[in-house]
């Protein structure tokens, strides 16, 4: 999503310089072309050769030196930016841009643009805890500069507190979400992702190979369109998505509950989970041991979420998903009819580089009319912004 798009990064003088490093390295690995603008005491703690190197452009430091021919910096690098970010903000640039101070080439170039700015504090936790800075954050939200939070841990004082430079993933996912057209804020969009676990003894469990990709990548990308996501995750090793509720269940029965407590606000609801069908009868409080003899375990139905919410969905859009291995457009169809779905996603996992645990997907998007939109193998986030297109495209229909 950032290729192709410019980025000024202006780092100031804090210890969490050197990050900025790897963010540049980030930004130029997803195809932005980054321009570096450093402050005097910025380079006394990260030098800029390394963050030319790493950006490939000059580094700049100097409020009145020369691009190309005439073309003054500051004013050349403020309209050429989709994006202004600040890594780590200092306490003093960040008073200095709430008061409209000008005096070198980032507090300038930030006066002179009309890209977004996206400000990421990182100072002792007593500095961001003081009402002034308090003040001035507040002061630039209000004016549109958007800002994240410090994280909390050990700062270079060797004391705990807020003050940490936010993750370098949190900051890309916001430049990612900033320069995303918002085209879902009035959308309150409920996403289930991953498998479910049910256990027969303390250390086993039924399963399937679902790893969430799929739902986790809806969640960003509806996030980063302006909807407000709540996320209901089964067991998966994928980081938590930046920005949204998350809640973590483990069994069918967890995420059935938590569906049920959290779908009255929701406008759209997403059922991308791989939900286990059967969970054991019994489950042991002791490890089974091992024996000679066959092992029998006795399934029951576990709760159908999906048909429980197309029961009572009222005007939210219903989305699921349909994993087979044969009949994919008659099953799919008629899983969508019998469920009361508005769309259903089919996919066929026997399809090389489709399915479970992969980065791509090849579905086909099932509607209620008839119609089927076939997708050819896709990054699993463009298969999420097709999905959000359609919904985007119900919603007008409509109203």
């Amino acid at each position: 999503m950032l290729k192709g798009k410019k980025i000024v990064l202006g780092i100031t003088g804090g210890i969490a310089a050197y990050k900025s490093a790897e963010l540049t390295r980030e930004f130029v690995k997803r195809g932005a072309d980054v321009k570096v603008i450093m402050t005097k005491n910025a380079t006394r703690f990260i030098t800029p050769l390394t963050m030319q190197t790493l950006s490939g452009n000059p580094v700049y430091t100097d409020m009145f030196s020369l691009i190309e021919e005439f073309e003054i910096s500051h004013i050349s690098l403020a309209e050429e930016a989709n994006i202004l970010i600040i890594a780590p903000a200092t306490a003093n640039i960040i008073g200095k841009i709430a008061y409209g101070l000008a005096d070198d080439l980032l507090s300038t170039t930030v006066m002179a643009t009309n890209a977004p700015v996206l400000i990421c504090p990182a100072m002792n936790s007593n500095m961001y805890t003081n009402n002034i800075v308090k003040e001035n954050i507040s002061k630039l939200t209000s004016r549109n500069y958007f800002f994240i939070e410090p994280e909390y841990g050990e700062l270079a004082s060797r004391e705990e507190g807020s003050g940490r430079l936010p993750s370098l993933d949190d900051i890309v996912e916001e430049v990612e979400s900033i320069l995303t057209e918002s085209d879902l804020t009035d959308e309150k969009i409920l996403i289930t992702a991953g498998p479910t676990r049910e256990p027969f003894d303390p250390v086993r469990y039924i399963t399937n190979y679902s790893s969430g990709k799929m739902g986790y990548a809806l969640t960003t990308m509806a996030r980063r369109r302006g909807a407000e996501v709540t996320l209901i995750s089964g067991p998966s090793s994928l980081t938590e998505p930046f920005g949204v509720k998350f809640l973590q269940v483990s069994s069918a029965k967890e995420m059935r509950d938590a569906v049920t407590n959290n779908m009255e606000d929701s406008t759209v609801i997403i059922k991308a989970a791989a939900v286990a069908d059967f969970r054991p009868v019994n489950s042991s409080d002791d490890k089974i041991k091992k024996e000679d003899a066959l092992l029998n375990i006795r399934l029951e139905r576990n709760p159908d979420i999906i048909s429980e919410i197309g029961r009572k969905k009222g005007d939210r859009i219903l989305i699921g998903f349909a994993v087979e291995t044969e009949n994919l457009i008659e099953n799919a169809r008629n899983k969508m009819v019998e469920k009361n779905m508005d769309l259903i996603v089919a996919n066929d996992v026997t399809q090389h580089g489709a399915g479970f645990q992969t980065d791509t997907n090849i579905v086909k998007i099932l509607d209620r009319e008839g119609g089927v939109e076939e997708l050819p193998i896709l990054d699993k986030i463009e298969v999420a912004n097709r999905i959000l297109d359609r919904i985007r495209a119900m919603r007008a229909n409509i109203r």
